[in-house]
């Protein structure tokens, strides 16, 4: 925080920068930044950091966050091509649990993978929960995975030709 506010512009008053440039070099001092990697000090230091969580700084927990969702649409063309595409989507809406609500947004965004390419005759849009692996896991060799939830078909339905001129 005060290499931020030494270094830029902040909403604290232009004094606070000069005091901010002193104290960050005051404190990289007494934290043995300085310090050569090897020396017995900075080791002393860095291992207490550490183990008492504070080296990374301040972090916020946030209660109730959403587990992570992927949405892929498969685009099947009449020559019997299969593409696949992922829509730009964030937020709460991606996970929500109202079966109605959810539908209407994925048939949303499939209309717009549809506007970027018409030529598709059907798209199949497939939404899955993504589950990180524990820490344990990971050192294991154990990556993300992807758990099926829903698929939605959708088709083009075009208006039947009206006869043209009178």
């Amino acid at each position: 925080m005060l290499l931020l506010v030494a270094q830029g512009p902040t909403i604290f008053p232009a004094s606070f920068k000069s005091f901010s440039k002193k104290a960050e070099t005051a404190l990289s001092v007494a934290l043995g930044q300085h310090l050569a990697a090897s020396s017995a000090i900075r080791q002393v230091l860095e291992t207490y950091l550490h183990l008492a969580g504070i080296e990374t700084g301040y972090g916020y927990f946030a209660p109730n966050v959403p587990g992570s969702y992927k949405l892929v649409f498969e685009l099947h063309y009449t020559d019997g091509r299969v593409e696949y595409e992922l829509p730009s989507v964030s937020g709460a809406a991606a996970g929500t649990r109202q079966d109605v609500l959810r539908e209407y947004l994925v048939k949303t965004l499939a209309r717009s993978i549809w506007r970027e390419h018409p030529e598709v005759q059907t798209v199949r849009a497939v939404l899955g929960s993504i589950r990180l692996p524990t820490v344990s896991e990971f050192e294991h060799g154990q990556r993300e995975s992807y758990e099926f939830m829903y698929a939605y078909d959708f088709a083009l339905q075009n208006d039947p030709a009206r006869p043209k001129g009178p």
